[in-house]
């Protein structure tokens, strides 16, 4: 499995997951390659459980663009701002 990881901080509304609803805040955003899956995954800063990113799941043909991808889910999911 093929992964990208990012610190990112919740806009407004926080992230929807599949698990637990809404969180917010201080989160870290991990985006996983297996078998052709790119799934988004968020978790607390530092904490132990990883939550699936609602909507967050696709096909990828070409593992090399993870990088695009999770390029992406950091600029629509991180809003430092608001």
């Amino acid at each position: 499995m093929a992964e990208q990881t990012s610190d990112i901080t919740a806009g407004p509304g926080g992230v929807m997951t599949d698990e637990v609803g809404v969180v917010t805040g201080e989160l870290t955003l991990r985006t996983e390659l297996s078998e052709g899956q790119v799934t988004l995954r968020v978790q607390y800063k530092d904490a132990d459980e990883w939550y699936a990113v609602t909507g967050g799941r696709a096909t990828l043909k070409d593992e090399a663009d993870l990088a695009a991808v999770h390029a992406i889910a950091v600029g629509l999911l991180n809003r430092p701002e608001g």
